[in-house]
């Protein structure tokens, strides 16, 4: 007995669309999961997974100097709730990852974040209601989010893993 897959046109109908919607409020958070897998990988691994990327993104932006008035400083990027959370410093014109608290922490929900990174909302929206905090030194937080609101940039998860794809 066969089966038949739907087409690619039917899951983005109003079914799925609701299904989703349906799954997102009944599912449980998947936050403390994320937290639990983040507390067992060690920094040198998360730094390994993360900085590259990150050095390739903003690659032409850190070649024009724009991160240079980071120079030195910490932002810690963490899911409401604590964790997971990742803190990013800029030192001899590289991102880098680091252990420890930020001097500014940016927190918000998974989806907020992605929002940003996607650009589908102007992030002083997110901040106006208050779907991303800032928290700490302030002027350093919203120096970078000013920062990454003037740079052309395209967040795609593809292309930052398999670049050459």
């Amino acid at each position: 007995m066969a089966f038949s897959l739907p087409s690619v046109a039917s899951l983005n109908g109003p079914l799925t669309a609701q299904s989703l919607a349906v799954l997102k409020e009944y599912l449980p958070s998947p936050v403390p999961v994320l937290g639990a897998i983040d507390r067992r990988i060690p920094m040198p691994l998360k730094q390994l997974a993360a900085e590259a990327p990150l050095n390739r993104l903003f690659a032409r932006a850190i070649a024009d100097g724009e991160f240079d008035d980071f120079e030195n400083r910490r932002v810690r990027l963490e899911i409401t709730g604590g964790q997971p959370g990742i803190t990013i410093g800029f030192w001899a014109g590289r991102l880098r990852v680091v252990d420890g608290p930020g001097e500014a922490t940016i927190r918000g929900s998974l989806a907020a974040f992605r929002t940003l990174a996607e650009r589908r909302q102007d992030p002083d929206q997110l901040f106006f209601q208050r779907r991303l905090v800032i928290e700490g030194d302030t002027e350093l937080g919203l120096g970078l989010k000013n920062l990454l609101d003037s740079l052309e940039w395209n967040f795609s998860p593809r292309k930052l893993l398999f670049p050459r794809t």
